[in-house]
């Protein structure tokens, strides 16, 4: 992983303000060997931080267009979150998910999914719609009807 440090400038109130978003952190011991195993899930690394360089490293990743995107924090910090995390993915397609990682897709009724372990344990399920219903589901009742009263 080959980084350049960049001082972006500016003062405070020169900063754009973030989407609101929840961005998961997952605990791992090796910050470059898992940005690899989630660049195959199709996460791409938006920027490392280490307060020296011999430190922790803090590790933003994103899927998908910026601002329409998920994103997940990869932290060595062992503070930051437990190990063997557990993070669920939507995806609009498993395929090519599945033949990546070699795993077999299960049918869950309404979804079909891949079940994986990172490096680190954490472990990642991936999802995808399959057009079926699925009995058990309750929706408040704005979203039955559409949002309207």
């Amino acid at each position: 992983m080959e980084h350049t440090t960049v001082d972006r400038g500016g003062s405070n109130d020169e900063r754009q303000a973030w989407p609101e978003e929840t961005v998961p952190i997952l605990r791992v011991s090796d910050a470059s060997a898992a940005v690899q195993w989630y660049n195959r899930l199709g996460f791409e690394e938006e920027w490392t931080h280490r307060f020296e360089p011999d430190l922790p490293a803090f590790v933003s990743l994103r899927r998908g267009s910026p601002g329409t995107g998920v994103r997940i924090f990869l932290s060595e910090h062992r503070g930051d979150a437990e190990p063997n995390g557990l993070l669920y993915l939507r995806v609009a397609d498993i395929a090519p998910v599945a033949t990546e990682f070699g795993v077999e897709v299960h049918d869950s009724g309404a979804r079909h999914e891949v079940g994986l372990v990172d490096p680190d344990g954490n472990r990642i399920r991936v999802g995808a719609l399959t057009g079926r219903s699925e009995p058990g589901y309750t929706y408040p009742p704005d979203q039955v009807t559409g949002g309207t009263s």
